[in-house]
Protein backbone atom coordinates (compact mmCIF):
# COMPACT_ATOMS: atom_id res chain seq x y z
CA UNK A 1 0.00 0.00 0.00
CA UNK A 2 2.83 2.40 0.73
CA UNK A 3 4.31 1.84 -2.73
CA UNK A 4 0.94 2.61 -4.33
CA UNK A 5 0.91 5.96 -2.54
CA UNK A 6 4.20 6.85 -4.25
CA UNK A 7 3.13 5.95 -7.78
CA UNK A 8 1.74 8.67 -10.02
CA UNK A 9 0.42 8.79 -13.56
CA UNK A 10 3.35 8.75 -16.01
CA UNK A 11 1.46 11.18 -18.27
CA UNK A 12 0.26 13.94 -15.93
CA UNK A 13 2.03 13.01 -12.66
CA UNK A 14 -1.35 13.05 -10.94
CA UNK A 15 -2.64 10.60 -8.30
CA UNK A 16 -3.82 7.12 -9.24
CA UNK A 17 -6.81 5.20 -7.94
CA UNK A 18 -6.61 1.49 -7.24
CA UNK A 19 -9.17 -0.66 -9.06
CA UNK A 20 -9.83 -4.17 -7.77
CA UNK A 21 -11.42 -7.16 -9.45
CA UNK A 22 -14.42 -9.09 -8.10
CA UNK A 23 -12.18 -11.05 -5.71
CA UNK A 24 -10.63 -7.89 -4.24
CA UNK A 25 -7.29 -8.29 -5.99
CA UNK A 26 -5.61 -5.17 -7.40
CA UNK A 27 -5.87 -5.40 -11.19
CA UNK A 28 -5.45 -1.81 -12.41
CA UNK A 29 -4.34 1.67 -11.41
CA UNK A 30 -6.53 4.38 -12.92
CA UNK A 31 -5.78 8.03 -13.60
CA UNK A 32 -9.05 9.98 -13.33
CA UNK A 33 -7.54 13.06 -14.99
CA UNK A 34 -6.27 11.34 -18.16
CA UNK A 35 -8.92 8.58 -18.10
CA UNK A 36 -6.25 5.88 -18.44
CA UNK A 37 -6.01 2.49 -16.77
CA UNK A 38 -2.61 0.91 -16.12
CA UNK A 39 -2.70 -2.87 -15.74
CA UNK A 40 -1.17 -4.69 -12.80
CA UNK A 41 0.44 -7.94 -13.96
CA UNK A 42 1.75 -10.44 -11.44
CA UNK A 43 1.56 -7.73 -8.79
CA UNK A 44 3.63 -5.26 -10.84
CA UNK A 45 2.03 -2.09 -12.25
CA UNK A 46 2.74 -1.59 -15.97
CA UNK A 47 3.19 2.18 -16.07
CA UNK A 48 3.67 2.58 -19.83
CA UNK A 49 1.48 5.08 -21.63
CA UNK A 50 1.32 3.03 -24.84
CA UNK A 51 0.01 0.00 -22.90
CA UNK A 52 -2.59 1.95 -20.91
CA UNK A 53 -6.29 1.29 -21.42
CA UNK A 54 -8.43 4.25 -22.48
CA UNK A 55 -11.28 4.38 -19.96
CA UNK A 56 -13.40 6.71 -22.13
CA UNK A 57 -13.27 4.37 -25.13
CA UNK A 58 -14.50 1.47 -23.01
CA UNK A 59 -17.32 3.57 -21.52
CA UNK A 60 -18.38 4.74 -25.00
CA UNK A 61 -18.41 1.17 -26.32
CA UNK A 62 -20.53 0.00 -23.38
CA UNK A 63 -23.02 2.86 -23.90
CA UNK A 64 -23.29 2.32 -27.65
CA UNK A 65 -26.31 0.27 -28.70
CA UNK A 66 -25.06 -2.96 -30.22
Amino acid sequence: HRLLDLLVCPVCKGPLQAHRDHSGRLDELQCPADRLGFAVRDGIPVMLEHEARNLDAEAAAAASPG
